[in-house]
């Protein structure tokens, strides 16, 4: 750190003169004419379909129109398409109290940090210091700083010492560096949005299979009531000799077996319910869900063109941002093979005498670049590229291959949205054919036409075609969340923090995207 004499001041003035400006020039020429190696990223193509299948399923294509992004979902988080006020006040919770969302967030927080860092490394990092040194033995002073003169003795040095280094990034590694954080940051804040929406959906496909093991135990509960009487009917009659012992015995067990499914039922509802607890952020105990019968209508949703889908989901953003980062790291690699020019400086104040460490003779300085090649390596720079050109090949599969998965979810959720609308049609048909069919079988049995059996027949045959059409309601609710979902929620790649957000020194807060619309 400067051990050697000072030169003296007019030395020193002209010196700063004459390599000052030397300096400057040099390197700004050199920053200046530096570029960043390595590939220029380019979004890679996924195979993308002109329509989705399922949605011109029925109609001819050419009669096909595809919603724009403002008709899918309201002005506003998109589950208050379902005009169900409970629902909307349960998932108003999940960003605010959802721990799955609180990781998320901080991962996200973690990246943005990592990137700042990152690109810290593109600045000067200048250290500082004071040191004290007793040492024994020949020494050269004059008083001030260590001159000529030798003396023996005790001697006593002090230093406030200075060091810059500082890497000026010609080919571009640490600015290649810095692309790749900045593009980790966004895919997690992607990764954000998609675990909100996964959370979401979630939370309204619970709540909906909820609603609807609701409506079940009501139908089995309305059904127990009118099995009581029809057991105590039957007993009337046997004691009155009207009736065989097997009609009672029939009714008693249309009746326990219709009880032990009510009872059945609150397995799965308590599941629910703590699910639902858990996905609010707050223990099962401090939720109860009274009972809500689903009396829901499955919204009309209309899909997008599969080429919109790619800038409308948050895990494909999260994959696209993945393979620019991954292009990225093979310029670092790249730039492995080029050498580094490096600029170190140092100074300070030294002194044998506190009193004069201030003064003028007791500062030094020394300047000086440097270029650092490697020579021999045994193949590592080739390896680390090879590496990173493969790791470049793996996301961008991986980009792909979510493209592909999302467009499968959207054509599996329109194909049971159309194919659940034309069962729910055939099942009315069937509930109402079997309401009559349980009438006719009533009056029957009273008129002594026909046995007990008859009747249980019946009226089991009605009371499995309205669970079954309840169970169709919750499918085509749930079938609309996923379609919801796969669609992407209303979320647009516009939301991705820019890279200016990414690297703020203030936390950059990545709302829900629902408000965002």
């Amino acid at each position: 750190m400067g051990a050697g004499p000072p030169p003296a001041d007019g030395d020193r003035a002209r010196a700063g003169r004459s390599v000052r400006p030397a300096a400057v020039v040099l390197l700004t020429s050199l920053v200046a004419a530096g570029c960043a190696v390595g590939p220029k990223y380019v979004r890679p193509t996924a195979p993308v379909p002109p329509v989705f299948k399922e949605a011109v399923a029925g109609q001819r294509p050419e009669d096909w129109k595809p919603a724009q992004p403002a008709d899918v979902f309201p002005r506003g988080p998109w589950w208050e398409v379902f005009g169900d006020p409970e629902l909307s006040a349960l998932e108003a919770q999940v960003d605010v109290a959802n721990q799955d969302v609180a990781r998320a967030e901080a991962t996200y927080r973690v990246a943005r940090a990592l990137a700042r860092g990152t690109r810290a490394d593109l600045f000067p990092t200048l250290t500082g210091g004071a040191s004290v040194t007793l040492s024994h033995g020949a020494s050269r002073n004059t008083g001030g700083v260590i001159t000529g003169q030798s003396t023996t003795g005790h001697t006593t040095i002090y230093q406030i010492p200075f060091d810059l280094s500082w890497e000026a990034d010609v080919f571009g590694r640490i600015r290649r560096n810095v692309e790749a954080s900045v593009a980790q940051a966004q895919a997690s804040a992607a990764d954000l949005e998609a675990a909100r929406l996964s959370l979401h959906a979630e939370l309204a496909t619970d709540w909906f299979i909820l609603q609807g093991l609701d409506a079940q135990k009501r139908l089995l509960d309305e059904a127990i009531e009118s099995y009581e009487r029809a057991l105590q009917l039957n007993r009337n009659r046997h004691e009155q000799g009207i009736v065989s012992g097997v009609d009672v015995a029939q009714a008693e067990t249309q009746l326990e077996t219709t009880r032990v499914d009510a009872t059945d039922l609150g397995i799965q509802r308590a599941q629910l319910e703590h699910a639902i607890a858990v996905l609010t952020g707050r223990p099962p105990a401090e939720l109860t869900i009274p009972p809500t019968p689903i009396q829901a209508t499955p919204p009309t949703i209309p899909a997008l063109l599969p080429s919109a889908l790619l800038e409308r989901r948050p895990d494909i953003a999260s994959a696209e941002r993945h393979v620019a980062a991954a292009n990225a790291q093979v310029g670092v690699a790249t730039a492995g093979f080029f050498p580094r020019l490096l600029l170190s400086a140092s100074g300070g104040l030294q002194s044998t005498m506190l009193g004069s460490l201030f003064s003028v003779p007791s500062r030094f300085w020394s300047i000086g670049p440097s270029l650092v090649q490697t020579l021999f390596a045994g193949g590592r720079r080739r390896a680390a590229l090879d590496q990173a050109r493969a790791s470049y090949d793996v996301t961008v599969a991986g980009y792909r291959q979510s493209a592909l998965g999302a467009f499968q979810e959207v054509e599996d959720a329109l194909a049971a949205q159309r194919i659940l609308g034309v069962e729910a049609e055939q099942e009315a048909v069937a509930v109402a054919a079997a309401d009559r069919l349980v009438t006719i079988a009533r009056n029957r049995y009273r008129g002594g036409i026909t046995t007990y059996l008859e009747v249980v027949t019946a009226e089991t045959a009605t009371l499995n075609n309205h669970r079954t059409a309840v169970e169709l309601l919750v499918r085509r609710m749930t079938t609309s969340v996923a379609l919801v979902k796969a669609l992407g929620g209303g979320w647009e790649e516009t939301a991705l923090p820019a890279r200016a957000d990414v690297l703020a020194r203030a936390p950059a807060q990545v709302s829900p995207s629902a408000s965002k619309r």
